[in-house]
Order: structure tokens, then sequence, then C-alpha cells
């Protein structure tokens, strides 16, 4: 039996999550039916746009996505401290991006006056959207139903497009946070629709390949601020350039005609992180496969299931093994 997604997310102990949502349906999230020769490669543009669009919306950051034929991968950060500080104004302003709102929002952003009892119960509406801003849960959902409707009006059918429930598993640790990215982000590598993490359309990956040509980095995803330092900003904790050459190098790693295990001369993050060549190798690979529930050292692991009550370690033998 799955756990409520109320245990399942505790920002208290991390704010990133890896989420994935899978078609429940035979057919094709995106990618060509074989079948019936249907292509709905054009899907795969819905999603990311749509997950971007939100990522604006949100106090959520994106930090890595995929798009495959039949299910998503995101990985969020989740911003709570943004959501609290946000003004009343600005958070019905976000809010009103993705749904109409109530009579009494319309009325407190048009300027009109409100008497006692109706701030009480705007103040009330405004608790609740606050704390909706930052919940994995409504992202999912928003995210979920809108290409879902979508695609059932393409299809011409109705019910239901996605599994009940999107899977979350709780990143721990900078090494379960690194991990999890790398293996969204070469997804395409390993299911033999891209070549090259750079040529895997509608990916993270792809997004800041192409902003890094310039010198940039992509405003839509969660930023790389360096390695953690005394005051550390707002951002992923790892170099841009040292994430993008060891997504390669793995790449390059996991092909079928090239197996093998990464150099001698390891990019300085996986030192950093106390990571060895071939357990990363499984990481980036068998992520989902491996890992059931929250992510990270055995110590991580010990104290959020502590935290959290719970009777059994789930996969910590596992990450005895990997994370050492």
């Amino acid at each position: 039996m799955g756990l409520a997604r109320k245990r399942q997310i505790s920002l208290s102990d991390t704010p990133y999550y890896h989420c994935v949502s899978r078609c429940v349906r035979r057919a094709f999230l995106c990618g060509e039916d074989k079948l019936t020769g249907k292509s709905y490669e054009h899907r795969r543009g819905w999603v990311e746009q749509r997950l971007l669009f939100l990522a604006k919306v949100f106090c959520i950051d994106v930090c890595a996505y995929a798009v495959m034929s039949n299910h998503t991968h995101v990985v969020l950060y989740v911003d709570a401290k943004k959501a609290q500080r946000l003004s009343d104004k600005a958070m019905l302003l976000r809010w009103h991006k993705m749904f109409k709102g109530s009579k009494l929002t319309l009325m407190y952003l048009n300027g009109e006056r409100l008497d006692e009892g109706q701030r009480l119960l705007l103040d009330k509406e405004i608790k609740e959207y606050r704390n909706r801003l930052s919940s994995i849960s409504w992202f999912m959902r928003v995210l979920n139903e809108n290409i879902a409707r979508r695609a059932n009006k393409e299809d011409k059918c109705t019910g239901h497009f996605w599994e009940g429930r999107f899977k979350s598993q709780a990143l721990l640790d900078e090494a379960a946070l690194m991990a999890c990215m790398a293996y969204v982000d070469l997804n395409p590598v390993r299911a033999k629709i891209a070549k090259t993490p750079e040529g895997s359309a509608h990916t993270s990956i792809k997004l800041r390949c192409e902003h890094t040509k310039a010198g940039k980095q992509p405003k839509q995803l969660a930023r790389f601020v360096g390695s953690p330092r005394k005051h550390m900003p707002k951002g992923l904790p790892f170099e841009l350039k040292s994430y993008l050459e060891l997504v390669e190098l793995t790449g390059k790693c996991i092909r079928t005609d090239k197996r093998g295990y990464i150099a001698q001369h390891e990019t300085p993050i996986l030192q950093r992180l106390s990571i060895q060549a071939h357990n990363w190798i499984k990481l980036t690979t068998q992520f989902e496969r491996v890992f059931h529930g929250a992510v990270g050292k055995t110590h991580n692991l010990d104290e959020y299931c502590a935290r959290q009550q719970y009777k059994r370690r789930r996969c910590i033998k596992i990450s005895e093994v990997l994370f050492t």
C-alpha cells in the first residue's frame, strides 16, 4: 500500500524531489505508435511548454526534466520561503494565470473595497493559494490535468490518461540530487531516442546546452551556483561546467557499444561527493530500479526515517553500497 503524499513530501527534510508520471493507456504520451503508425511527437512540446510555464508561476524550480514516450521525469526544488515572501497581490496574480479565482480575489485585484467579513474570507483564500503555490501535488496536478485534457480531446475519448498518482522520491543530499538529475537528463540516451544529451529534444540538458553556448543559464530552470560555501545563494550546489562534462562522460560510458567505467581522471564533483566511478554508472542507469522512496547517504536516510517515524529503512543496503 502506498504512503500518503503528505508523508512522502517533507520539506523540513529536503526541498528536492524526483517525480514521475506515467500514462495509464496503451496510447503513447509522445513518440510514434508502431501499431497504428500515428505520431504523437508533438505532445512533447505540450508537456515542456506547460512545465516551464508552471515553473514561472509556482514557487517551485525545475532542476531537470525529460519527456519520454509514455512518461515524464521532473526534478523539483520547492522554495517555500519564496511563497511566504510574496505579497498578497503578487501571489493572487500568479494564481490567476492558471485559474479564474473567486469573486473576492477579482474584487481585491480590481481595487474594490471589501468589508471586514469579505476580508476575512479573502485572507483564508489567500492562505490556501499561498500553500498551493509551494505544493508539489498541486504543481503535478496542474501539469498533468492540462496534458490529459488536450490528449483526450485529440484522441476523441474520455477517462484517465495518467496513472492515479505520480511517483515521488525525496532526494536527501547532494549526491542523490546529482545522480537523479543525471539519470533524468540521460533518459533519452538510454532509450536510444537520442545520440547525445544535447541532441535529446524536450529535455533540461538540451535547454541548458543551448544557453551555455551563449554563456548563459536558462531562466526557466534552477541555476547552478557552484560548490557549497558559507554564504550559499539559492540554486544547485554544483558547477554547471562540471555537471555538463559529467553527464557527457556518463553518456559515453552507458552506450551499448562502449561499455566501461569513468576514467581515472574523474571530475572533481564526483570526488567531492565521494561516489566511486563504477557506482556512478549504476546510479545513473538504474536509479528508479534500485531506489524506492527517499534517496540519500545512509546517515541522511537514518535521520529521515527517524523523523518520519518509518519502521523500515527502505533501500538502506543499496545506499551503503552506492553512496560510499
